[in-house]
């Protein structure tokens, strides 16, 4: 029998009211797990549980939930009850935190601050949530290149401690102009009279307004751990570090997966009304494709009763385009994304598309074909689904590239809205064409 984990046992306590059990459960836990914790409860149970978690925790714990959750959370808490959980977290998590409140709100906490929080946090909320400047952490440890590393060692000592996930040094100059970095192992390893301009490594900072997918693009780029963050007039603001890119990453690989199937984002246990509001109109547009495909099959209602086999080939028509295009279009999409993609080789990517979609339609609509013919020993039939498929599994891949390049010029996320177009790309033009085909050559 299997030992239950540390999670198991805290629930177990918690279902049973054991709440000393439950808090010293959570001491053994890291802020990321009881978060889970939370997120798996329902909303009331999930109060209860939040109640039991010692103030000095619950900034972490907050910094790791869903933003849902947090929001909701957030809401059950007094301004002055905010700005205790947050006081001692790093200033981009508490950014973080406070982006959920409501502007007043927000006000009110950052009054509640003295004088230090308050400041290195408005600075943070006064771009946007989604920017480099709203992820960067103001804690930074800035050095002059005219100086020694003797002298940055010393100061290192006096300073007693380092902001977490310190790789670097930022070197700026008198002006607070920012040129580049000093890795803290050269402070150890080179000689202690060299100037830190000698050392230092020159790189251009980010730009405070830079998209944090940008941001993301740029760190797996050039393989950094961290990076400082500039303004206009390339001033050091701040710094960006890897775990808040690894929550970048991760934040928009969930959200593309829930684009994908048409979710926003929402709290497993959200209202169901609110549920419901946000699923129906995806619901709605999918009905909308789905009547638009039934009622091209209904054109050839005459055919399909003279010649019921095709009613049986139909979908292997369909669904083999639908495959062929969710692959190109997951190509774009992710070209996109990356950045990859742009006016000078979106015609390429479209002439590679069309011509694996061609490659792949004859070599599959021999096997259907020949199937097709000994199946319903008719070889006139096994050419007709040969050459629809062919031609629906071009079409197929040319609206799988040309699909995302169209929504993204109009501003609409691709991942949200391309496998719907695909879907009833593919489906009415293959029932259309294969139809349409047994119509003129079977039937006629």
């Amino acid at each position: 029998m299997n030992a239950m984990s540390p999670q198991e046992n805290l629930l177990d306590a918690f279902s049973e009211e054991k709440f000393e059990e439950v808090r010293a459960l959570m001491e053994e836990l890291h802020p990321s797990e009881i978060a889970d914790l939370l997120e798996s409860l329902p909303p009331k149970d999930r109060e209860n549980l939040w109640d039991l978690i010692e103030p000095t925790l619950g900034g972490d714990v907050l910094t790791e939930v869903q933003d849902p959750v947090r929001s909701a959370l957030l809401e059950t808490m007094q301004p002055q009850e905010v700005a205790d959980v947050t006081k001692d977290l790093e200033s981009d998590d508490a950014a973080d935190i406070l982006q959920d409140l409501p502007e007043d709100v927000i006000a009110t906490v950052l009054a509640s601050m003295d004088a230090l929080n308050r400041e290195r946090l408005a600075s943070i909320l006064s771009y946007a949530e989604d920017s480099a400047g709203g992820l960067m952490n103001v804690d930074v440890v800035p050095v002059r290149a005219d100086v020694t590393l003797d002298v940055v060692s010393r100061y290192l000592r006096q300073l007693g401690e380092i902001p977490d996930q310190t790789d670097n040094l930022m070197v700026v100059d008198r002006e607070n102009h920012y040129l580049g970095v000093l890795p803290l192992a050269d402070i150890l390893t080179k000689k202690a009279d060299t100037s830190v301009g000698e050392n230092m490594i020159e790189e251009s900072g980010i730009h405070a307004d830079t998209a944090k997918h940008d941001v993301a693009r740029i760190f797996e780029q050039r393989d950094w751990f961290s990076a400082g963050v500039v303004d206009d007039d390339n001033r050091l603001l701040g710094r960006i570090t890897i775990d808040d890119v690894i929550d970048v990453i991760q934040e928009e690989a969930e959200q593309t997966v829930r684009s994908m199937a048409g979710l926003g984002e929402d709290d497993m246990f959200a209202p169901v009304l609110t549920t419901a509001k946000r699923r129906t109109i995806w619901l709605g547009i999918n009905l909308m494709t789905a009547l638009l495909a039934s009622w091209v099959i209904g054109r050839f209602s005459d055919t399909i009763e003279q010649l019921v086999a095709l009613a049986v080939l139909m979908p292997i028509v369909a669904s083999m385009g639908g495959i062929a295009g969710s692959q190109t279009l997951t190509i774009a999409i992710r070209g996109i994304a990356l950045g990859q993609i742009s006016k000078t080789n979106s015609r390429i990517l479209m002439n590679k598309e069309v011509a694996v979609g061609v490659l792949n339609g004859i070599i599959w609509a021999t096997v259907v074909a020949v199937v097709a013919s000994l199946w319903f020993e008719d070889k006139s039939l096994g050419a007709i689904i040969g050459l629809a498929m062919i031609i629906n599994l071009i079409i197929a891949a040319l609206a799988g590239a040309l699909i995302p390049l169209t929504l993204k010029r109009f501003g609409v996320d691709p991942a949200i809205a391309g496998g719907v177009l695909l879907t009833t790309i593919t489906d009415v033009v293959g029932f259309m064409i294969f139809l349409g085909l047994a119509t003129f050559f079977l039937i006629s």
